[in-house]
């Protein structure tokens, strides 16, 4: 189910996008040759259009946007590993 509900982010939109960006917002740091990625970014979609109004999903990609994933330390995707959709909205559940 591609919704296009995750709002794709750079290092040149990353500080106004999410930073300084109202509500709850999660960052998927992501790159095109990630499988774990591929398979968390349709669970990530689907949660973007439940919790639509509430969290904002957005996605970066750490080889087209390198400044921004040095400065918050990434050095491994996806961050929280393959999680089942559940395990992730366990984890939004803690902060919506």
């Amino acid at each position: 189910m591609a919704s296009d509900k995750a709002v794709h982010v750079t290092d040149d939109d990353f500080e106004d996008r999410v930073i300084k960006g109202t509500g709850l917002i999660l960052v998927d740091f992501w790159a095109e040759w990630c499988g774990p990625c591929r398979m968390v970014a349709p669970i990530l979609e689907e949660l973007a259009v439940e919790y639509e109004g509430r969290m904002t999903v957005t996605k970066l990609n750490v080889d087209e946007n390198r400044q921004t994933a040095a400065r918050f330390g990434i050095q491994s995707i996806p961050v929280i590993g393959a999680l089942p959709k559940s395990a992730i909205k366990t984890k939004i559940q803690q902060h919506v």
